[in-house]
């Protein structure tokens, strides 16, 4: 009866860092939207915040073989930004 006990609980503990994996990068795209609109109006921008939340979720990531998440550059923006 203890490993289906284990079982269960690696499994919550799974579904609860699968759901702060994805609240944590919805987080992320509205972080990126706003970086993207300053980017667009002219305005000088900072990428710290998106890179914070993008490595708490790479750490989840590590931790449950979750997909990792790159860090982004002003030089990435600008370059998606140059592409639209």
């Amino acid at each position: 009866m203890t490993v289906h006990l284990q079982i269960a609980e690696q499994v919550k503990k799974h579904r609860e860092a699968q759901k702060q994996f994805l609240a944590l990068d919805a987080q992320r795209e509205r972080a990126i939207e706003s970086v993207l609109e300053l980017a667009k109006s002219g305005k000088t921008i900072q990428t710290t915040e998106i890179n914070q939340i993008t490595k708490e979720m790479n750490q989840i990531a590590m931790q449950f073989q979750f997909p990792p998440r790159k860090l982004i550059t002003p030089e990435m923006v600008e370059n998606y930004i140059n592409e639209k």
